[in-house]
Formats: structure tokens, sequence, C-alpha cells
């Protein structure tokens, strides 16, 4: 039931968190099984810092930066893919359109993430992560004024982020 908020759209989980950061969305990207995932855009943020910062505003607690990469932002350009968005393939796209930036959902350094920490390391691709939940919920958010405009009654019901994923 959730992938299909998956899939770039109005209402999708990176397009609504590309939203609420203010980035201009360029083009999706990622193909996930059938759903197309990610988003490139512009911020207006000039460095990885000052990203991580609106980040943590724009979810209400404090996100995690791996910085592997260069503090400035190259072109202003970086990529969002929420939830669980720290992947091999995903970072791969990001090579191919030199992209040094990532903002995600889960970044937890694993034996199952390793791989993904090490390409990101090698390339100098700086993730911020803010949990899956805090970086999927503006699609719900969304999906209540959908609703409204529908004539339906729906409500946004907070919830607590597990910081385990960070």
């Amino acid at each position: 039931m959730h992938h299909p908020l998956d899939n770039y759209s109005e209402y999708s989980t990176s397009k609504t968190l590309a939203d609420a950061l203010d980035i201009e969305i360029i083009k999706p990207f990622a193909n996930y099984s059938g759903a197309v995932c990610g988003v490139m855009g512009k911020t207006k943020c000039k460095t990885i810092n000052e990203l991580h910062s609106k980040y943590s505003a724009a979810v209400c607690h404090e996100t995690k930066l791996y910085q592997y990469g260069n503090s400035e932002i190259q072109d202003n350009t970086v990529a969002v893919c929420a939830g669980g968005g720290n992947q091999v393939f995903i970072v791969e796209e990001l090579i191919e359109n030199n992209i040094k930036a990532l903002i995600t959902g889960i970044t937890v350094k694993t034996e199952n993430s390793a791989e993904v920490h090490t390409l990101e390391q090698k390339n100098q691709i700086n993730i911020i992560g803010g949990t899956h939940y805090s970086s999927e919920k503006f699609a719900c958010m969304a999906m209540c004024k959908y609703f409204s405009k529908l004539g339906l009654p729906a409500e946004f019901i907070e919830d607590e982020p597990c910081f385990e994923d960070m």
C-alpha cells in the first residue's frame, strides 16, 4: 500500500520532502520496483551544514550528517530519496549525475549498509539522514490536503521517529 507514495507525483515521499526543504526539483530519478522514488533539485543552501540545519528544523529534531565530501554544495544540486534511499543503486545515479549530497531517511551504519557508506566515502558524497518516518511524513500530510479537496475529512497524527535509523 505504501509503494505508490514512493512513485514521483505531487504527493510522493521524495517530492514532498523536497518541498519541505524548499528544493526546486529538476527531475525525478531512481527506478525502484516500478516506482521513480527520488528527485534531483536545486537548494538555496550553500553548505552541507546549512542544509543539515534546515532538514533538522523541517522535521523538528536533530538529523544525522555523514560528511564524506566538501562542505560546499556543488552547483547547489542535491538528491532527495526519502525513507530507505541510502542504497547503492541510488548512489550510483548520484555518481553518474555528479551530485555530492543526498537527503534521505535511514542512514545508520551497519553491516548491511557498509557497502553504500564505503561507496559514498570513496566518491565524497555527503549524506543527511532524518529517520524513515520523519523523511516520509510530509507525503502523509500532503495526502490529508488531497482528501480534504475531495470533501473527505483527514487528519495527520504525529508519531515518534525511530532515531536508531540514523
